[in-house]
């Protein structure tokens, strides 16, 4: 019998061989903020059922990430957020 020689085997360039830790995703799916649209509704510590929609069942802030929510709307939105909290709105 002979022996193959064959260590590894080269597979097709698909974008699912690439992924790393490391990596950024090619495929990654990216949502626009929908607070930086137009017709959007204005972050205030008084439109309670706006940051309803941004605090979890716990009371924390949900993440940007999950959002996709723009940097600076996130800093606006979580100011307006505590404040809710210190006046008792939330």
């Amino acid at each position: 019998m002979k022996k193959r020689n064959i260590k590894f085997k080269k597979r097709g360039n698909s974008s699912l061989n690439k992924l790393s830790l490391f990596q950024k995703n090619d495929g990654k799916f990216s949502k626009k903020c929908p607070l930086s649209t137009k017709n959007a509704p204005i972050i205030d510590y008084k439109n309670i059922s706006l940051l309803k929609k941004y605090v979890s069942d716990n009371g924390k802030i949900i993440s940007s990430k999950i959002t996709s929510v723009s940097f600076t709307k996130q800093k606006k939105l979580s100011r307006e957020i505590k404040k809710a909290k210190i006046l008792g709105l939330l």
